[in-house]
């Protein structure tokens, strides 16, 4: 469940796959206006195979991020783990409940954690400071200054480069809620 996007995956038997989906999909179809979330249909062998690439994914992050080897990464999925921040400000005590992890191996992760949401917060600073949005994307109705260059500082620099974007791709963007981002279709403000 992506409880932001208002998204989740269902994993169904092979066999029950046709019967969940419905006809044309139409049973997919009431469930999501059921639910107000959109849903996605897969067998579990996608499903499973699907995880397995989010927790890859997962680890790569935080060999990259953290600078550790693929077994400690990989014992931070497991626990539980999967953004910078739960390493950096999860309480000392949940941390130190892993077996493998003494307190110097906690506070150094911590720190390193720390370390790397900061340098990615600054790198975040520069790039708006450095992007100029349009005059026409500035003048949008309801486009309020800080989240044109926001915006821009994503490629997003005029009226036309927001009107190409998905609603995907806005959702993604922190700034943007349900209705701006144009998720919610009954708002009057969605951008697109």
């Amino acid at each position: 469940m992506d409880e932001d996007a208002h998204a989740m995956d269902v994993a169904v038997a092979q066999d029950n796959l046709a019967q969940a989906i419905g006809r044309s999909g139409q049973n997919v179809r009431l469930a999501s206006e059921l639910t107000g979330w959109r849903i996605n249909v897969m067998t579990e062998e996608e499903a499973e195979s699907k995880r397995d690439q989010e927790i890859d994914s997962l680890v790569d992050s935080f060999i990259q991020h953290l600078e550790v080897d693929e077994d400690v990464a990989r014992l931070l999925v497991e626990e539980g783990f999967t953004t910078l921040e739960e390493v950096a400000y999860v309480p000392l005590e949940e941390m130190l409940e892993i077996e493998e992890f003494d307190e110097d191996l906690v506070e150094e992760l911590r720190a390193r954690a720390k370390d790397e949401l900061l340098t990615m917060a600054i790198a975040s600073e520069e790039a708006l400071d450095g992007a100029q949005p349009a005059a026409d994307l500035l003048e949008m109705d309801g486009m309020e200054r800080h989240l044109a260059f926001i915006l821009a500082s994503r490629g997003i620099v005029t009226m036309e480069d927001l009107a190409e974007q998905s609603v995907d791709d806005l959702v993604d963007i922190e700034e943007l809620d349900e209705a701006r981002s144009g998720t919610d279709h009954d708002c009057p403000c969605a951008l697109v």
